[in-house]
């Protein structure tokens, strides 16, 4: 596994993992995949945008963005972590995850947050095994897939 900065041409791959979990699942709010113009939007923020490949493959990806537009919020960032089906449970966000930390402190990022649709175990699990606990959850805050669904918000400071 290679954790490395994104690539124009990793964007597709970017796009149809994110695309299976707007579709099929909670853990991302949005109800379609993205086009090609808001994932290199996403890849030019000037904030960490990686990958991890496996085989020559992009096998998963994570960002950090902007955890909100007010000025007052710069020093603080929202992880988004995303891995292709056939390849969880191989350590792959952990790796993300990781790396993601260190280079949002690099970029001058204090705080980092998760926003963890309906307390999904396995991200909650990977985040409080890196050292975020949880600072609020949020009722009812989406509805998706026929239901509505809260959000948990996990924190962790970078320096």
């Amino acid at each position: 596994m290679t954790i490395r900065p994104v690539r124009p041409d990793d964007l597709p791959s970017v796009a149809a993992i994110y695309e299976h979990y707007a579709l099929t699942t909670v853990i991302t709010f949005d109800e379609t995949g993205l086009d090609a113009e808001a994932w290199t939007a996403k890849a030019g923020t000037g904030l960490p945008f990686l990958v991890a490949e496996v085989g020559g493959v992009v096998a998963g990806f994570g960002y950090a963005g902007p955890y909100r537009p007010k000025p007052a919020y710069r020093h603080t960032v929202e992880d988004s972590l995303y891995i292709s089906p056939e390849h969880t449970g191989r350590g792959l966000g952990r790796a993300l995850l990781r790396e993601l930390m260190i280079r949002s402190r690099e970029a001058g990022a204090r705080q980092m947050i998760a926003v963890i649709a309906d307390a999904q175990p396995a991200s909650v699990g990977l985040h409080v095994a890196e050292g975020f606990t949880e600072a609020g959850r949020l009722r009812d805050v989406g509805f998706k897939l026929g239901r509505w669904v809260d959000t948990a918000l996990y924190q962790r400071t970078l320096s």
